[in-house]
């Protein structure tokens, strides 16, 4: 029996649509939403008709039925923290995402349009692996200061794709792996993956490698210094950190392949930071293999960009002696989020229930 799947992703400026027919995408729309577009509506929540009439234009125009689906999966939303795989949407999960418990973030729109969307076809509505997946064991938690504990906000939709993808090719099941992964995006995120969990991993808003704008890991007593220095207020501090922070900060821009350019071109002071933004990936690499024991299968290297041959090069000079390393270029979000509704209606596994933290 051939599976036809509904793919939503909403972003902060475009809603993204594919269908898949059991592993085969079959149509991908990708609908732009200008800041004009979006003016008009006064939260995130006001924009559900606007982006459900787009989506619905979008399969007419493609002659595809609304109602022809066995199955609609959303992009995962800041949500409870929770283990990694695919989760049925809910009334929990609804009212997280209404309420914004969690933070407001466009992707909390997936859950809501996966539900709408699949009332249409009466089957069953998806999210897979979402951003707040929490699988990080009790010590990795343990930040170093009561109070602060060290939170699991990373790109686990990729991470678990990658990971799936390679254990698949290496002839093992990915609950029987020892990856590390490391996503390489507009955020960084290393992540040792044991036994089909992520049981640790570098939070890329909080902490690890600097990236195009984020700072990661600071000096915290500098940092506590500067804070209270009287220069900056706390939103220009966010925004150092997040923003103005990493690879913009240090160059002026947050494009790799610009900054790739300016080093060949004789910026040595580009050409540093190049070098220093792969020597902290290296180490993160460094770090997960210590939480692995040292026994791993494979290093994955993913996200946008690893799409980079100087990159690459460098890290690998530090990393290789660990183990194999794959280059898995690139995110298959859509794909990802298809194959995880996929192995539901396969009954490879069973979908999870999502719970309130206060239930």
């Amino acid at each position: 029996m051939t599976c036809q799947i509904l793919v939503i992703n909403p972003g902060a400026t475009s809603t993204k649509i594919a269908i898949f027919r059991d592993d085969e995408q079959i149509m991908q729309e990708v609908v732009e939403h200008s800041v004009d577009d979006l003016a008009e509506f006064s939260n995130l929540l006001d924009q559900q008709p606007y982006r459900k009439k787009l989506i619905l234009d979008a399969l007419e125009l493609a002659g595809i039925d609304v109602s022809s689906f066995d199955a609609v999966v959303g992009r995962g939303g800041m949500l409870a923290p929770m283990p990694g795989g695919t989760y049925e949407v809910n009334d929990d999960m609804i009212e997280t995402v209404r309420a914004a418990r969690y933070g407001e973030h466009a992707s909390n729109l997936g859950c809501i349009l996966a539900r709408e969307f699949a009332a249409m076809s009466g089957c069953g509505a998806y999210i897979v692996d979402a951003v707040s997946t929490d699988e990080l064991t009790p010590e990795a938690r343990i930040s170093g200061m009561p109070g602060l504990v060290r939170p699991s906000l990373f790109h686990a939709l990729n991470h678990k794709a990658v990971a799936r993808q390679v254990a698949s090719e290496m002839g093992m099941r990915y609950e029987d792996a020892r990856f590390i992964v490391a996503h390489l995006g507009s955020g960084i995120s290393v992540g040792a993956h044991i036994g089909g969990r992520v049981v640790d991993v570098f939070d890329p808003m909080n902490e690890g490698a600097f990236s195009a704008d984020r700072s990661g890991s600071l000096p915290v007593r500098f940092l506590i210094n500067l804070c209270y220095s009287g220069k900056y207020s706390h939103r220009e501090m966010l925004k150092k950190n997040n923003g103005d922070g990493g690879l913009a900060g240090y160059t002026g821009t947050k494009d790799l392949r610009t900054a790739w350019d300016m080093a060949r071109a004789g910026d040595e002071k580009t050409h540093t930071i190049l070098k220093a933004m792969a020597y902290q990936i290296a180490k993160d690499i460094g770090a997960m293999a210590a939480v692995c024991a040292g026994k791993i299968d494979c290093i994955i290297l993913t996200g946008g960009m690893a799409h980079s041959p100087s990159l690459m090069e460098l890290i690998l000079e530090r990393v290789s002696f660990l183990a194999p390393v794959r280059m898995m270029p690139g995110e298959e979000e859509m794909r990802s989020l298809a194959m995880g509704a996929l192995r539901i209606l396969r009954g490879e596994e069973g979908a999870k229930r999502y719970v309130l933290a206060s239930s």
